[in-house]
């Protein structure tokens, strides 16, 4: 997903139109999960960007999404670019000195 969410809507308090882009995040995430994986593929793994506008975008993990997007509203950003690209994800074993108890 690739799309710019306005973060301003005439007759709606900010606040929600940020809770319906967060829901709508959510929910694009929950989609692309239900899908089925790759051959080989042990989860799925996401991209993230997220900024003011596609040029200030940044990399952001998955799980710290929503908290750089409450930032990048209270900025004062009028909008803001949201950027999750699906990739199949592929478990790693642990070194075996590096366990600790």
């Amino acid at each position: 997903m690739r799309k710019i969410f306005p973060l301003t809507q005439e007759g709606l308090h900010r606040d929600r139109v940020l809770d319906a882009v967060k829901h709508d995040i959510r929910k694009y995430i929950k989609r692309e999960q239900r899908r089925e994986l790759p051959d080989g593929a042990d989860f799925l793994d996401f991209d993230c960007r997220l900024g003011a506008s596609k040029d200030t975008a940044k990399s952001v993990h998955l799980s710290a999404l929503t908290a750089h997007l409450d930032e990048v509203a209270n900025t004062g950003a009028t909008e803001a670019y949201v950027e999750i690209l699906a990739k199949p994800g592929f478990r790693q074993a642990r070194p075996t000195g590096d366990r600790s108890k």
